[in-house]
């Protein structure tokens, strides 16, 4: 006969392997009161060994973009702290345990996004916070559905309130393209293209009527992300990425994935479908946390690729194992009164500036 398992007994297993993960968890989680640090040349504010030591939590850190940004931080010598609300997200912190490289600590903590208190416990201590959560609703035939929208906004003022009143001294949001990219058409507009930037905000309206609810999501709960920032005086930046992929990105990553691509037709035909490499919006995450000590502030748009032709969208197709038309339908040439720009992020991130639209270059 087999033996089920009580969710005590999962929760017991939890707290063992979280002690086993650093010895001097502890220690990190009471420091309260973290002392000004000497200024560099590059950075202001901070130097670079102590910026390398700093403790940072990772909300749904086993999440496809949160292992990713967890990975990357630690190679970089931070300190992480993961959130995790399950029991069974055990085995993938032990997975990361084992693959992870650098000379960061790793911990780990059950971390509630709907309960503020489990939060204020969560990032005690800590000194930024990366909300990188993704949600499910498997009522939901995409996975996302409208009360989804509703409950992803009131996370984002949960984690908001808990860094007011704890020691997070800055958080980097991440939002998503489609909180940019859903504005209403301008026929006058096709021989003077709107440029989609960081300063960009979609229609919520039109998300409505379109019953996009995963674009409608992101940004009400990035307005208030800005909203309770804006209050408190917390120190915040949102990165907005385009469809994330990467290694078996659909399968890892099956909700958000299909749930981007609700109006995928209608974005292909205006040039809007982008994707970025989950590993490069991962350093994405942590340069501009970094750079948040001197100039970052603000949005960022993050994509490294614009699927703008057959050829692309045929591929990424395959790749998520979804017929070709079900992402550009019968459009056979594309009609940009819209372009997207990443300027602002290349420009932090000290690359040249590229233009991924050649009818606008």
């Amino acid at each position: 006969m087999g033996v089920v398992r009580s969710w005590e007994s999962r929760q017991a297993e939890l707290e063992s392997f979280c002690r086993s993960l650093v010895t001097d968890t502890a220690t990190i989680h009471r420091r309260k009161d973290l002392k000004p640090q000497p200024k560099n040349n590059l950075f202001g504010d901070y130097d670079e060994e102590e910026e390398r030591n700093t403790l940072v939590c990772v909300t749904s850190g086993v999440s496809y973009l949160g292992l990713a940004l967890v990975n990357k931080l630690l190679q970089k010598g931070y300190s992480v702290r993961i959130t995790i609300e399950n029991p069974e997200d055990i085995e993938k912190v032990r997975e990361m345990k084992e693959s992870r490289g650098g000379n960061g600590k790793l911990e780990v903590v059950m971390g509630k996004l709907s309960d503020v208190d489990s939060l204020l416990n969560a990032f005690e201590g800590c000194h930024g916070v990366f909300h990188t959560s993704a949600f499910t609703d498997p009522a939901g035939l995409s996975g996302y559905t409208k009360s989804m929208a509703e409950i992803e906004a009131r996370v984002s003022e949960n984690v908001m309130e808990a860094c007011a009143r704890t020691t997070i001294k800055r958080c980097v949001f991440t939002s998503s393209l489609l909180a940019c990219v859903w504005q209403q058409q301008n026929p006058d507009s096709q021989d003077s293209p709107i440029t989609i930037n960081h300063t960009s905000w979609t229609n919520e309206s039109l998300c409505k009527e379109k019953k996009l609810w995963y674009a409608l999501g992101k940004v009400r709960a990035e307005k208030a992300a800005w909203r309770i920032a804006n209050e408190r005086g917390l120190k915040l930046t949102t990165i907005c990425p385009a469809l994330i992929t990467g290694p078996d990105f659909c399968r890892s990553n099956p909700t958000s994935t299909i749930a981007y691509l609700k109006g995928a037709q209608e974005m292909y035909c205006h040039g809007l479908i982008a994707t970025v490499d989950v590993t490069k919006l991962a350093e994405a995450h942590a340069s501009v946390f970094k750079a948040m000590n001197s100039t970052a502030s603000g949005r960022y748009i993050c994509f490294d690729k614009l699927i703008d032709n057959q050829t692309e969208a045929e591929i990424l197709a395959k790749e998520i194992g979804m017929p070709k038309h079900k992402i550009c339908g019968d459009c056979s040439s594309l009609h940009r009164f819209m372009k997207i720009s990443n300027d602002k992020l290349n420009r932090l991130m000290s690359g040249p500036i590229r233009c991924y639209n050649q009818h606008y270059c």
